[in-house]
């Protein structure tokens, strides 16, 4: 009974002072959250994606393997921060080794400058002025196995066909006009300042913005053709790509892509200096069969590698690519089967493989 009698009269006295401190600060909210209310935030925009695979690899000489492969992660922040102003920030996670060291880093961080499409200034690490097939990377490629060829995206690069530097582009009707200064990757070994440059024109529908696509599933009529180069210190590489994308009514999309590249002492798959081209084609079928349509692709290349020394001066590759893609929501939700045979005339430059693989891609 004392002590009911002590702690009842302190619970009692408690209450109003607890009540009035809630007032107090429900007054003092008010004016904060009227404040808040008035401020405009820049919208900010967040994406993922996931690219996975299952391989069965059988080469000329080693063991067979399969392997489940986690291939590739990405996250994607963007916005804007006032007029004419944005900032674009994505990541990418390595896949697991041998392929990567399961680690993320950064992939793109850009300050962009827009005033128009006649002028674009780009600032950070990006994709530099290259082939179509590094501006639109594995997530929008038309193929799953790619860059496996020897020629398409073989110029150095810092992270995942990214450099450091300063770009400017810009869109004239048809013509797209990209040229910028970057650092020397660390893999090509010296300190020297990377010059780049592309030039793309659209003949029949354009495509807006600086990154592009392998396929647009026949969203566009596409007839392109471009050209670009890349050089330091006396070191050279250039590459001239073209797509040709066309719905047909009633009858499906078909796609044509090809490319040549040449790579003297500046990047490149294998050897010295090498070149070499691709042919690609594919054909969306019009009639959905459950959630997606069924897309065959077939794809031939051919790359020469050239060496300074050794006992065979030269080697050349020669890869056949067939897949099976059902495109379930174009690049965010895709499934590919997929066979690849590569074979080699010495040997030097690698070693004849098969590999048939079964991938998913989702992004949102």
């Amino acid at each position: 009974m004392i002590r009911t009698h002590q702690f009842g009269p302190r619970q009692a006295r408690s209450a109003p002072s607890l009540c009035a401190a809630l007032i107090g600060a429900i007054v003092l909210a008010t004016p904060l959250s009227r404040a808040l209310a008035d401020v405009t935030l820049p919208p900010i925009s967040i994406g993922a994606g996931v690219r996975t695979d299952f391989e069965y690899t059988d080469p000329s000489a080693g063991k067979k393997t399969d392997d489940f492969n986690l291939d590739s992660i990405r996250l994607y922040v963007s916005g804007h921060v006032m007029d004419h102003i944005s900032f674009m920030f994505n990541t990418e996670y390595e896949g697991s080794p041998p392929a990567g060291n399961n680690s993320v880093q950064v992939l793109d961080a850009v300050a962009q400058f827009s005033w128009g499409d006649q002028l674009n200034i780009w600032a950070g690490r990006f994709l530099p002025p290259s082939d179509r097939a590094n501006l639109y990377g594995p997530y929008y490629a038309n193929q799953w196995a790619v860059y496996r060829d020897g020629v398409q995206d073989g110029y150095p690069s810092t992270a995942v066909g990214r450099d450091n530097g300063l770009m400017y582009w810009g869109q004239f009707g048809m013509f797209k006009v990209a040229a910028g200064l970057f650092d020397v990757p660390s893999t090509v070994g010296t300190s020297n300042v990377v010059s780049a440059a592309r030039v793309m024109v659209d003949l029949w529908d354009k495509e807006a913005g600086y990154y592009l696509n392998g396929t647009y599933y026949g969203e566009k009529d596409l007839l392109a053709i471009g050209i670009d180069g890349q050089a330091e210190a006396g070191n050279k590489a250039y590459s001239a790509d073209f797509l040709l994308e066309k719905k047909l009514p009633g009858a499906g999309v078909i796609n044509v892509e090809s490319q040549y590249a040449k790579y003297d002492h500046f990047g490149g798959y294998a050897g010295d200096s090498s070149d070499g081209f691709y042919v690609l084609g594919s054909y969306l079928l019009p009639q959905a069969v459950g959630i997606g349509r069924f897309q065959p692709l077939v794809k031939y290349a051919r790359a020469k590698y050239t060496f300074d020394t050794g006992p065979t001066p030269t080697d050349t590759q020669k890869t056949i690519d067939v897949e099976l893609n059902y495109i379930i929501k174009t690049f965010n939700a895709r499934l590919s089967l997929y066979y690849l045979d590569v074979k080699y005339d010495h040997d030097r430059a690698g070693i004849d493989h098969k590999v048939v693989g079964l991938g998913l891609q989702l992004q949102m």
